[in-house]
């Protein structure tokens, strides 16, 4: 027995080995398992007594892949070639398992020790890959069952195996789909795929697996036979295929906009491979792997969507000594799309929801809400009509504000106007207990301006949802000046009893996610009155890696809520304001024209009545004429992406944000910043920090102040400082929230 994996043989001579991490919820590769692999695939071949092994895990699940964790943490001093063989060390050992020659010399063409596996759970990644590299694989017939390859979403390829092994079973066509897409198989379709041999009750899997292995005196793979070919006999080479890579390229670019290389690697590790023998198709893949690896996309998307990411839903931003608590009533204040969204997902998890507005007849329509979405999960297999049933009678329309007596947290999401805010908070004061939580779900109002309605400030905090809350993952918690631990502490609580991930960030107009998002809207703004083709700004939008243009995000947000968020911090910051390129923009938009975006049909998009898709307002042209001279798409692309870190660099040296970690979380699940990057941060870094500051400074010279760094990037420019070092995932601490 090793460390991670138990080994037993039985009296017909086969090994079992279980897959056990020692406390560790699930299965994941390491650098210990991989060591514990290596041993006992050695002992099975060289024992005699053993006629063959199937591999299993000890857990709910099979493997879930490799832990990211140990991709980043390679030795800097590595030669390339060292480095290679580390990346290529779990290669060789199911290539070994997979042959039986521990030196891959000779190929034992009569096959060898039967390897199977036996899946009780999800397998992917590694997982599958380990699945794949057996000559038999049972899985279980559990609804949960998940096989495939995610590593695209975070910028890498399937680094042992998988690129090859996959085609050479399903075709090229149908392993390309799958690994440049990230989706899984479930069980149906793997064992329809012939994936997999056999599908069963999960408390058969080993039984099955046995069976065969004691009914097969030695194994082959398929691509070590003579004669393989691949399934339909469309290899690389076959002209069929040649129409496979030529629409997957295209198709890829499409999606990606070239800013994935991890695609272009998956597809020529497919291409190349298909013309090689196995053994050297493997290296090319390893290959690959490792020039993703030492690039700077894969270990930027690693470190922030799962390194980090996973770190604030364990609970890293928690502060210590407050005992866990859940919230089991809510008390959700406005039903409109937000607080229809909020009772939503709480109901969801089990917390019973007291949904009030002004009158009953909204409130009802606050539920409907849930009622939809429960009804289409209904219709979609997704959910019963039992569960459907107790979740909507766990949400409470009313009218009344007496009935959130008994809640043990608030969360307001009433109109954006400070007078309705005032007298909503007040109403709700005067009900509930004297240490329950006020929590305010507003995108741009300050939180310790509006604590000042209720009597105890340090109990009053920022919650801010996206839109559509079930929907979106992130959730933004606000420290107003007076918020205290305790309250941060039940804060963080929430949202994990709802599953969405936190950042925590101090008190500022706008906060974090809103002032920042909306400089990628604004700047769009900006260059539509300058006369800059608005199809350019949308294209290139894209190109840079957002999700939509910023004049298409500006009309689902709503041109007119803008105007109104705009008045408002005009209103408040009196002398102090600075008018933004954009306002001559919204305000034309919205006061002259009337065109507030999606909302009322009307904005830079048109919206047909007869449901034929949107496209941009040819009248742009005419209120906002075409400059003769266009920009570049980069020029376009630069001030979009660089307009957007400056702020959030402003953000970080004003001590709004707690640290670069949360910033590039933030910005990715709250607005959608390029993914690719990593985050603005990371974006910075990558690009590099004095880089970055003559580009900013270029574009300040060029169309104004607004792209003017904060003296923050020129001290860490001056010292060749980054945000993030070697090992350290968080990233730095802003001076003034250290």
């Amino acid at each position: 027995m090793t460390e991670t994996i138990r080994y037993e043989v039985d009296g017909d001579g086969i090994a079992l080995l279980t897959i056990d991490l020692p406390n560790a919820s699930m299965n994941v590769f390491n650098a210990q398992l991989i060591e514990d692999l290596d041993a006992t695939v050695d002992k099975v071949l060289a024992d005699e007594n053993v006629k063959g092994a199937v591999i299993t895990s000890g857990k709910d699940a099979f493997l879930a892949g490799a832990d990211l964790n140990m991709l980043g943490s390679q030795e800097a001093d590595q030669t390339p070639e060292q480095a290679f063989e580390n990346a290529f060390r779990l290669n060789k050992i199911l290539r070994k398992m997979e042959t039986g020659d521990k030196d891959r010399k000779v190929l034992m063409k009569e096959g060898t020790k039967p390897f199977a596996a036996a899946v009780n759970g999800l397998a992917l990644g590694g997982g599958f890959e380990l699945v794949l590299a057996c000559h038999y694989r049972v899985i279980s017939d559990t609804p949960a069952m998940q096989l495939g390859f995610p590593e695209v979403m975070v910028g890498l390829l399937p680094g042992a195996g998988g690129t090859q092994r996959l085609p050479r079973l399903t075709g090229i066509q149908a392993a390309a789909q799958a690994i440049t897409t990230g989706k899984p198989y479930n069980g149906q379709i793997a064992l329809g795929l012939g994936i997999v041999q056999e599908m069963v009750p999960g408390d058969q899997v080993v039984a099955k697996a046995k069976e065969w292995v004691k009914k097969s005196p030695s194994a082959l793979a398929p691509w070590d036979k003579k004669g393989f070919k691949y399934p339909g006999g469309a290899g690389a080479m076959n002209p069929a295929s040649v129409q496979t890579f030529v629409g997957a390229n295209a198709m890829a670019q499409k999606q990606t906009q070239h800013n994935y290389p991890a695609v272009e690697a998956i597809l020529s590790c497919l291409y190349e491979g298909g013309i090689v023998d196995f053994d050297t198709a493997i290296r090319i893949e390893s290959k690959y792997f490792m020039k993703l690896l030492s690039g700077p996309v894969a270990p930027n998307m690693i470190r922030s969507l799962f390194i980090n990411k996973q770190a604030v839903e364990k609970g890293s931003l928690r502060p210590d000594g407050f005992e866990r608590k859940k919230v089991k009533r809510l008390g959700m204040l406005g039903a409109g799309l937000m607080g229809a969204g909020v009772a939503y997902v709480s109901a969801k998890v089990g917390m019973e929801v007291v949904l009030l507005d002004r009158e009953m007849a909204a409130a009802e329509k606050g539920k409907d809400y849930s009622r939809k979405l429960v009804e289409k999960g209904i219709s979609r297999g997704k959910v019963t009509k039992e569960k459907g049933d107790a979740l909507l009678e766990r949400i409470i329309p009313t009218d009344s504000y007496d009935d959130l007596k008994d809640c043990d947290l608030i969360i307001e999401a009433v109109f954006e106007a400070e007078d309705i805010k005032k007298d909503v908070t007040e109403k709700t004061e005067a009900v509930i207990g004297k240490d329950v939580v006020f929590a305010s779900n507003t995108s741009t109002l300050p939180i310790t301006g509006l604590a000042k309605n209720f009597t105890r400030p340090h109990q009053f905090i920022g919650i801010h949802f996206f839109s559509p809350v079930d929907k979106m993952p992130l959730v933004e918690i606000i420290m107003g000046e007076k918020t205290d631990d305790a309250t941060l502490a039940l804060a963080l609580d929430y949202v994990s009893q709802i599953k969405k991930t936190p950042i925590v960030v101090n008190d500022s107009r706008g906060f974090y996610t809103s002032r920042c998002f909306g400089t990628y809207v604004q700047e769009g703004y900006a260059m539509v009155k300058e006369g800059v083709n608005p199809a350019l700004i949308e294209n290139a939008g894209k190109m840079a890696g957002m999700p939509v243009g910023p004049l298409a995000v500006g009309d689902e947000v709503a041109i007119d809520l803008s105007y109104k968020v705009g008045m408002a911090t005009r209103k408040a910051l009196g002398d102090a304001y600075v008018p933004s390129p954009a306002d001559d923009f919204v305000e034309k938009m919205v006061v002259e024209l009337e065109r507030f975006g999606r909302k009322n049909g009307k904005g830079s998009y048109v919206y047909p009545e007869d449901g034929s898709p949107k496209h941009l307002w040819p009248g742009l042209a005419e209120h906002f004429p075409l400059a003769d001279d266009q920009p570049s798409v980069n020029e376009v692309k630069s001030r979009l992406m660089v307009r957007m870190a400056v702020e959030c660099a402003r953000c970080f040296e004003e001590g709004v944000l707690r640290d670069t970690a949360s910033g590039d979380i933030g910005a990715i699940f709250g607005w959608g910043f390029a993914p690719f990057t990593g985050g603005p941060f990371s974006f910075i870094d990558t690009m590099g920090v004095d880089e970055f500051v003559a580009e900013a400074d270029r574009l300040a010279q060029a169309y104004g102040a607004r792209f003017t760094p904060p003296q923050l990037l020129r001290d860490m420019a001056g010292k060749g400082e980054t945000f993030y070092t070697k090992g350290d995932s968080r990233g730095r601490i802003p001076a003034k929230a250290a």
